[in-house]
C-alpha cells in the first residue's frame, strides 16, 4: 500500500463519515426521501456529464451493468434511504456508529454464507466488534434512543453489506466516473419512486439545509464515490476496507464538532474496541491476500 493509497483512504473514510452529519442537517428541514432523490439526480448528472466530456461512454459490460443496479439499489434506496428516515429520531454518530460495522458484516457474511476461511484473529475480532456495538446500542437504547431507528440503521448496515459484495464488478474494465454517475441516476430513481409513494414533500429553506444538501451531493455522494471505487483498483478490496476502521472516530468526531452531539465514557470505549476489531479482522483477511498476490 502506497502513499497515495493511504491519502486515498483516509479522505474516503473522512468524506463517508462526514455524510451522516449532513443528513441530519438536511432531514431537520426537509423530506428526507426527496431530499436523497434530488441529490442522487444531480450528482449523477454530473458524474454523467464529466465523464463524457474526457471520453467515457456508457455502453458497461454485462457483469457492470448487474453490479452497478445491484449496488446503487441496496446502497443508495435501502442503506442511504433507511438512514435518512432514521436519522430523523436518532443522532447522526448512532447511525455513524451502525454503519462503520460494515467491514464487521462483511467479513462474517463472507465466514458465515460463502465458506471463507477466517483466522482465529479475525474470528475474535469480529467478536469483540459486535460487542463494542452492542454496548454503545445498549446505552443508547437504555438512554431513551428510538429503537426503531436503530433498527432502520441496522438494516441499512446490512443492506450497505450486500451493496459492497457487487463493488468488484462494478469497479472493472474501466468507465469508472461513468458508472458511478449511471449508479447515482439508478438511485434517483428508486428513492424519487418511494419517495412519490409514501412521503409528503416538505421543504423549509434554511441556509444550513442548502449548504449541508451541496455538500453532501458533491463530497460524500460524488466524489467519495469515486475515491473508492478508484481505491478499489488500486489497492484491492479487501485491503481498502481496511480504512472503514477510521469510520466510527470520524463520524463521532465530525457529529461531536458540527452538531456538538454529546460524547459519553461508554460512547468513547465502544468507538475504540470497534476501531480496534475493525483494524484486526482486516489485517487479518488482507494477509492470505497478500500471499496470495506475491505467490
Amino acid at each position: 500500500m502506497d502513499f497515495r493509497a493511504i491519502v486515498m483512504g483516509i479522505a474516503f473514510a473522512l468524506m463517508w463519515s462526514s455524510a451522516f452529519t449532513s443528513a441530519r442537517i438536511i432531514v431537520a428541514d426537509a423530506s428526507p426521501l426527496a431530499s436523497l432523490a434530488l441529490r442522487f439526480l444531480v450528482s449523477g448528472l454530473l458524474g454523467v456529464g464529466i465523464a463524457r466530456a474526457v471520453g467515457q461512454d456508457w455502453r458497461l459490460t454485462g457483469p457492470q451493468w448487474r453490479a452497478t443496479i445491484l449496488f446503487r439499489v441496496c446502497q443508495n434506496g435501502l442503506y442511504l434511504g433507511m438512514n435518512f428516515l432514521a436519522m430523523q429520531t436518532v443522532e447522526a454518530r448512532i447511525a455513524a456508529i451502525v454503519a462503520s460495522s460494515l467491514p464487521l458484516l462483511a467479513a462474517f457474511a463472507g465466514w458465515a454464507v460463502f465458506g471463507e476461511r477466517l483466522p482465529g484473529r479475525a474470528l475474535a475480532g469480529l467478536a469483540a466488534g459486535f460487542g463494542g456495538v452492542t454496548l454503545i446500542m445498549w446505552a443508547r437504547l437504555s438512554g431513551g434512543v428510538d429503537p426503531a431507528g436503530v433498527a432502520l440503521c441496522f438494516g441499512a448496515a446490512v443492506a450497505l453489506t450486500v451493496a459492497t459484495l457487487a463493488v468488484r464488478n462494478a469497479s472493472s474494465g474501466g468507465n469508472l466516473l461513468m458508472i458511478v454517475g449511471l449508479q447515482m441516476l439508478v438511485g434517483a430513481a428508486c428513492t424519487g419512486l418511494a419517495a412519490v409513494l409514501f412521503e409528503p414533500l416538505s421543504v423549509r429553506w434554511t441556509p444550513s439545509l442548502v449548504a449541508a444538501f451541496l455538500y453532501t451531493t458533491l463530497v460524500p455522494g460524488l466524489l467519495a464515490t469515486w475515491v473508492w471505487f478508484a481505491l478499489v483498483q488500486r489497492i484491492g478490496a479487501v485491503r481498502a476496507a481496511t480504512f472503514h476502521f477510521l469510520n466510527p472516530f470520524f463520524g463521532i468526531a465530525v457529529a461531536a464538532v458540527v452538531l456538538d452531539e454529546a460524547l459519553g465514557p461508554v460512547d468513547v470505549l465502544g468507538v475504540a474496541v470497534i476501531m480496534a476489531a475493525i483494524l484486526a479482522v482486516q489485517r487479518a483477511r488482507a494477509a492470505p491476500a497478500g500471499r496470495l498476490a506475491r505467490s
